[in-house]
C-alpha cells in the first residue's frame, strides 16, 4: 500500500507565501510523475504544477511565476512553493504520484490540504 501525506496549508494574506509538502511511504519500485492539484468549492479539480522523475515541470498558466514544484526523489517528497498568494488560490490541494509497482502503474492521492487566502 502507498501513502501520500500532504503538510503546510494554512491561511495566510493575500501577498504571502506558503510551502506544501508531500510524501510518499509504502512498498513501491519507483515514483514517475508527482504533482498538485486543487479544488476550490463548486469548481472541477484542476492540475496547478506537475514534476517528470527527470524533473521536467509543468506549471499552470494560473500560477506561472508564482508557484513553484520541485522535488527530493531520495526522500520521495514533492513540494510546491506558492508565493504571491491570491484569494483566488483558496481550495483544497491534493498531492498525486504515478506509483510504479514493476508490473504496473496505478495513481495515488493524498487526503487534501487546505489553502486559504485572505483578502
Amino acid at each position: 500500500q502507498v501513502q501520500l501525506v500532504e503538510s503546510g496549508g494554512g491561511l495566510v494574506q493575500a501577498g504571502g507565501s506558503l510551502r506544501l509538502s508531500c510524501a510518499a511511504s509504502g512498498s513501491f519500485v519507483s515514483i514517475n510523475t508527482m504533482g498538485w492539484y486543487r479544488q476550490a468549492p463548486g469548481k472541477l479539480r484542476e492540475l496547478v504544477a506537475s514534476i517528470s522523475s527527470g524533473a521536467r515541470t509543468h506549471h499552470a498558466d494560473s500560477v506561472k511565476g508564482r508557484f513553484t514544484i520541485s522535488r527530493d526523489v531520495a526522500k520521495n517528497t514533492v513540494y510546491l512553493q506558492m508565493n504571491s498568494l491570491k484569494p483566488e488560490d483558496t481550495a483544497v490541494y491534493y498531492c498525486n504520484a504515478a506509483v510504479s509497482m514493476g508490473y504496473s502503474t496505478r495513481d495515488y492521492w493524498g487526503q487534501g490540504t487546505q489553502v486559504t487566502v485572505s483578502s
